[in-house]
């Protein structure tokens, strides 16, 4: 009789397909719901790099190595074009938010030992893809994991968040997702914050700005993420941050 009714209690359960709430955004919720798998089964999505991580040799002597942390922006970057010959490794997954990082920092940055490490982040919190986010829980985030960096003794690049744009039909909805009072908001915080604590800021925001105060449209085609051009104006920048942060700048 016990077994039949723990069979009972449990069949519902497990027929019960996940939701999440609402947002009021169609294509936002839409999204979600596309990603129910890894918000309940790997949340921080440590399958993406693992078997990478693991495989991953340890710095040779006197190497340089530079972990860049973040999301779509960070994972569409093909680093290797850009900083040839570099010992730089990029750890950026689509769609993350500082949370998700924040769960696999230990893996995918600490484990890695490397000498710099460059955050770029929180474009996702603003617009909620794992949930409402206040500024203030963003920027316990950030300085979580900058504490995280100085107490493994790895050199730390808190980058901008980069501004966004309308001017294309597809662009509306990240665009609106994003206002540019929490984006501003949060780059002023993360350069007092890097000014206070010894790290370095890297302000991509006004290097991509236009003269209307929106992402320039030359440098991006869907209004969020960088194309070619894009990225070529913000590699100077990122490795000028890192000679900074290694003292050779």
């Amino acid at each position: 009789m016990v077994g039949a009714f723990l069979v009972s209690c449990v069949l519902p359960a497990v027929a019960q397909q996940p939701s999440i709430p609402s947002t009021g955004n169609a294509d936002l919720d839409q999204y979600r719901a596309s990603r129910i798998a890894i918000y309940t089964d790997d949340f921080g999505e440590l399958a993406r790099y693992r078997a990478a991580d693991a495989a991953l040799a340890p710095p040779a002597s006197g190497e340089n190595r530079v972990v860049f942390l973040g999301d779509s922006i960070t994972d569409y970057w093909k680093l290797e074009d850009y900083f040839p010959g570099k010992p730089y490794i990029n750890r950026g997954i689509d769609g993350q938010t500082t949370p998700q990082m924040l769960v696999r920092f230990r893996q995918d940055v600490i484990a890695l030992h490397p000498r710099v490490l460059v955050v770029l982040a929180g474009t996702n919190d603003v617009a909620g893809v794992t949930g409402p986010a206040r500024n203030e829980v963003i920027e316990a985030n950030y300085a979580s994991m900058a504490e995280l960096a100085r107490l493994h003794h790895i050199r730390l690049v808190f980058a901008s968040l980069l501004p966004v744009n309308n001017y294309t039909e597809d662009a509306k909805d990240s665009f609106a997702r994003r206002p540019r009072e929490r984006i501003l908001a949060l780059n002023t915080w993360l350069k007092d914050y890097c000014a206070k604590n010894g790290f370095v800021y890297l302000d991509y925001f006004s290097a991509v700005l236009d003269d209307k105060g929106l992402l320039r449209r030359e440098l991006s085609d869907d209004g969020l993420h960088p194309n070619a051009a894009g990225y070529k104006i913000m590699a100077p920048l990122a490795e000028g941050a890192i000679g900074k942060a290694l003292g050779t700048h």
